[in-house]
Parts: structure tokens; C-alpha cells; sequence
């Protein structure tokens, strides 16, 4: 297959036998009109097995949700932000464990010239602390700008004890990087990395032009997360680095803002949007499979990514991540496949892949779920056991 050739896609919902009750816990989560709308993507042994989306796109719970509908992601995001890392590395562009400062040699500000790229995929950079280099919201929206920021920043004193959960950080730490050591930014990244060589068009950061209107625009949620935060210090002794690190006033009104000027900036940790069959497809990838013809990682890079790296308690998150290289384990309700690793966003959102398996799991939504749960919600846990349950009484697909 070219790179370059568009991969086909059904434009019907498609539910292979045996995945039927799974396809009925989703659509159950859009069953009313101001549920919002969103997209469900299974590909199982090199075979697309569920591929569904229900509900409407917008706020005024007028327009469906269509084939090519995407939503924004948030922390989903950084697992296509660390699959390109990965290419990166696989091809020896970058060094797993060298110092980031190797290549950006601003980055080794005060204290920070021994940070490893490992440091930084296992969120042990200590630089979780994104609330003190925020001037105004709208900072958030320069990339260039958070990247010199982060560079001439101190590394927090608790490295060391754990890792600690680099929400917003983590993208701009890695977009520096790769700016430094290629030349591209990561909206082109993503596309000449990942899209690309898939055949992919639902994978994309810094939205311009015309392909915003193929973005669901997001539910108002009627909660202030900042604000949540900013009150649990005193009742969770891990809440105050969790506020440094998601609790930035203003973040509700910056991407439910109706200009939706966040879409065109590159936030590569929160604000990557996707279609589920597209993200699905490249944790199909990133399980060490040939997805659409292509195979994205070495067989040493794609084992190098089942390894746990750290089992510590993160001390922003306060709950054991179980941190891979960029990705955490695969949360879901009851029993989990050992080696499954994934990346899940605030509000819903999330991708898993279970490598030994070759099971690929993918969920967007533009109605934010609950507000206590940075990494998806109760949504997205079920409907991942329901897919586990599935594969183990379904007939595996013939490829």
C-alpha cells in the first residue's frame, strides 16, 4: 500500500458477530438527545470488529454524529503524541536515555541537563507544574512560547519519590524535543508519522481551515474542574500537585469557547482530536501488528512498550499508573488483559491495545462524563470489559 492511499471505511455502523452487546451498552449511552453524541472502534486480529457512532455533534443536538466525526481528546492525546516519539526512537533519531538538552540544549536550565527521555515518558521530569507558567489562558494556545517557558523552568523537588503526572507538560516537554531535534512541529509530526503511512485523516492537532467543521463541538458540562481541585488539598494530600498540574482557571471557557481558537493551537497532551476508528487503528500499531499494510514499530520497539516502568504511586494522580513509556495501564471494569496499555482522556475518551491479543479499543465523546475522573470515566471502563468479554466467546475474525 502507498502512503499516501486513503484507507476505505464503511459510512454504516458495522458490528461483527458476537459483539452485538456491545454495540447495545453504546448506543445506550446516547439514547437521549442532550446525551450529546460519540464513536466506538474495536479492531480485533487485524479486523475492524466493531465500528459504531451515535448521538448528535453539536450543542444544539441538531446535527448527528457522522462516520467522520471527531471530538477533542484531551489526555488521549498523548499517546499519539508518544507513538511518534517512538517511530523517533525505533529509527535512532532520538535515544531513549539520553538527556533531552542533548538535542535542546535549552531544556538543561536550572537543574534539568541529566532529564532523560525516559524521565519524561514515565512522567519522572518533575515538571508536572504547568499553573505556575501560565500568565493568561490564553498562553496555553502558543506552543513555541509554553516550550521556552517549560525550558528556562525548575524541576519540582519531589523526583525521586515517583512519578508524578505531567497533564499538560508532557506534550510541549516532547514537542520542544522534536522541534529541536527534526525541525517539524507536531502537528506535522503526527501527520508524516502516524496519518500518513495508515492512510489516516481522523488523527489531528492544530486544526485549520475547513477541517474544522468535522469537529464535534463539546457539551457544556456545568462543573468547574479548577475549581474542584483547588478544594480537595485539604482532603486529598496529593490534590495540590493535581491542581498545579490540571487546575488552571479558565480552561473550561477556553475550549467550550464558541471561536474554537483552542482547535488550531498544538497542545499535544490535551488537545489532539480523533475519530475512534482512527485511533483504534494506530493502537492497533502500536501493538507491534501490521495494521493496513503497514507496520508502524520494530518488533523491539513494540515489546519495548508492554514493559511497566514504574509501579510507584504517582504522587499527582495519587493512584498507582503502572507508567509504560508514554502510557499507562489499560483501566477498565473488572479483569484486564495483563499487557494492555493505553492512554485515556478527561471527560470519556481513551484507546487501549491489548498487543498479545491484537485487540484495539477506541472511544471518543463530546459530552464530558465525570468530573472527579481526569483519565475517562465509568463509560469507557465498561465498554472496554464488554469488549474483553466479547472476544472470549466470539469467533476471532479471519483477517
Amino acid at each position: 500500500m502507498s502512503a499516501s492511499t486513503p484507507v476505505s471505511a464503511p459510512v454504516e455502523p458495522f458490528v461483527a458477530p458476537g459483539f452485538e452487546a456491545v454495540a447495545r451498552q453504546f448506543e445506550d449511552l446516547f439514547a437521549a438527545p442532550h446525551h450529546g453524541g460519540g464513536a466506538l472502534a474495536v479492531r480485533w486480529r487485524g479486523v475492524p470488529v466493531v465500528d459504531v457512532w451515535a448521538g448528535t455533534r453539536d450543542r444544539a443536538h441538531r446535527r448527528p454524529w457522522l462516520p467522520d466525526t471527531g471530538s477533542v481528546s484531551f489526555s488521549t492525546s498523548k499517546g499519539i503524541t508518544a507513538a511518534v516519539i517512538h517511530r523517533l526512537l525505533d529509527r535512532h533519531e532520538l535515544q531513549l536515555d539520553r538527556p533531552v538538552a542533548a538535542w535542546w540544549p535549552a531544556f538543561g536550565a536550572n537543574g534539568k541537563g541529566a532529564i532523560t527521555i525516559r524521565d519524561v515518558l514515565t512522567h519522572d521530569a518533575g515538571l508536572h507544574n504547568v499553573r505556575d507558567l501560565v500568565d493568561d489562558i490564553t498562553d496555553l494556545l502558543d506552543d513555541e512560547e509554553m516550550e521556552r517557558r517549560i525550558a528556562a523552568a525548575s524541576p519540582d523537588p519531589l523526583p525521586g519519590n515517583g512519578p508524578g503526572y505531567h497533564a499538560m507538560t508532557f506534550g510541549w516537554i516532547l514537542s520542544g524535543l522534536v522541534r529541536a531535534a527534526t525541525g517539524r512541529d507536531m502537528r506535522a509530526l503526527w501527520q508524516e508519522e502516524l496519518a500518513e503511512p495508515l492512510g489516516l485523516t481522523g488523527i489531528r492537532i492544530g486544526i485549520l481551515g475547513d477541517h474544522r467543521a468535522h469537529v464535534a463541538e463539546l457539551l457544556e458540562t456545568g462543573w468547574d474542574f479548577p475549581s474542584m481541585l483547588d478544594s480537595l488539598p485539604g482532603v486529598l494530600p496529593w490534590a495540590r500537585r493535581a491542581s498545579e498540574a490540571m487546575g488552571i482557571h479558565g480552561l473550561n471557557e477556553l475550549f467550550m469557547d464558541p471561536d474554537r481558537a483552542v482547535l488550531g493551537a498544538q497542545m499535544p497532551a490535551v488537545n489532539g482530536v480523533f475519530t475512534a476508528r482512527d485511533l483504534a487503528t494506530v493502537y492497533a500499531g502500536l501493538g507491534g501488528h501490521e495494521v493496513n499494510g503497514v507496520r508502524l514499530l520494530s518488533d523491539a520497539a513494540a515489546d519495548r512498550l508492554r514493559i511497566v516502568q514504574t509501579s510507584r504511586r504517582d504522587y499527582v494522580m495519587g493512584i498507582r499508573m503502572h507508567w509504560r513509556l508514554g502510557y499507562h495501564r489499560a483501566f477498565m471494569a473488572g479483569r484486564r488483559p495483563r499487557h494492555a496499555f493505553g492512554h485515556y482522556g478527561f471527560g470519556g475518551s481513551g484507546g487501549w491495545v491489548d498487543p498479545v491479543d491484537d485487540l484495539a479499543v477506541a472511544f471518543v465523546t463530546n459530552r464530558l462524563g465525570t468530573a472527579t475522573t481526569p483519565l475517562a470515566d465509568v463509560r469507557f471502563f465498561r465498554l472496554s470489559s464488554a469488549v474483553v468479554r466479547a472476544t472470549r466467546s466470539a469467533r476471532p475474525p479471519v483477517g
